[in-house]
């Protein structure tokens, strides 16, 4: 009873939280087709990097190849996702990820789905990482940056 009080006074102080709540609880807007496993995406990276453009929305630019917009929840990095899909073909295999928390909660892959909708994009993808990045790709020895 006082977590869910707290909670609820929390939501009331902090819009930006009830925001990002909110958002989150939205059905997913993908498919089970387009979630590219990481084993998948691994073997592509080793084998074929050239056939697919890998694109992080999130905090991290962990996988080797891909471009970092950074979270595509702030509008700046929106218009910088928005810039780099303008310059590929709209059947172009594309891979988004973000990883940061379990998607429930994430407030990147939705709008990162929705602006690859919007400009008519064809043949995308969302790495499946349902918990995050640490989990479900680094913990499994899937390649890395070096940073």
């Amino acid at each position: 009873m006082k977590k869910s009080l707290f909670i609820k006074a929390c939501l009331l102080l902090f819009p930006s939280i009830y925001a990002i709540h909110s958002n989150a609880q939205n059905p997913v807007n993908w498919t089970d087709k387009q979630l590219m496993q990481p084993s998948e995406l691994a073997g592509i990276i080793k084998n074929n990097p050239k056939d697919v453009t890998i694109i992080s929305v999130g905090p991290f630019n962990t996988i080797p190849g891909a471009i970092n917009v950074g979270m595509v929840s702030e509008q700046e990095n929106m218009d910088k996702f928005k810039a780099q899909l303008s310059a590929l073909n709209k059947d172009a295999k594309i891979v988004v990820y973000c990883g940061c928390c379990p998607y429930e909660h994430c407030p990147n892959v939705r709008p990162a789905i929705d602006a690859l909708k919007q400009m008519k994009f064809t043949g995308f993808y969302l790495l499946n990482l349902p918990d995050n990045l640490k989990i479900d790709w680094i913990n499994k020895g899937y390649p890395v940056t070096q940073q």
